[in-house]
């Protein structure tokens, strides 16, 4: 009696990531930036490593929108290797926000999605300016 396979699907992505030998392993795929000021720094890093047998290759990075830009390592991360994307994203728009950069690496076909969410506080109302009631009055 010979046993059954696993699920083919598994099986399907077991075999692409024995293909390439390359892992992307993120330390979490979701950046949490909470509540931040208005034009407050938006850069962050997702922390990643290549625990597989062969050198990882990210091809392209690319952000759902123009407000959030990621910056990625474009020579190829060895086995055992550690690195990083950074993503900035325009704290100067005001409001919540949930965002996605997709990657496209030698690990298999599917594309790996990376999340940024948080808040952008409205910016400081600037404090009206004093009449000043002084002095003699101008002519």
């Amino acid at each position: 009696m010979y046993a059954q396979d696993a699920n083919p699907i598994d099986k399907v992505d077991q075999q692409e990531e024995q293909k390439s030998g390359a892992t992307i392993d993120f330390e979490s795929k979701v950046i949490d930036y909470g509540t931040v000021d208005f034009n407050s720094d938006g850069n962050r890093e997702f922390v990643f490593t290549n625990n597989g047998t062969e050198p990882l290759i990210i091809k392209t990075a690319r952000g759902n929108c123009g407000c959030t830009v990621p910056d990625w390592p474009k020579e190829p991360i060895m086995p055992g290797s550690s690195n990083v994307i950074k993503v900035k994203y325009a704290t100067n728009r005001v409001g919540r926000f949930t965002k996605q950069v997709t990657l496209s690496t030698n690990v298999g076909s599917k594309p790996v999605i990376l999340t940024i969410k948080g808040e952008v506080l409205p910016a400081p109302k600037k404090e009206s300016l004093e009449k000043n009631t002084s002095g003699a009055p101008k002519e």
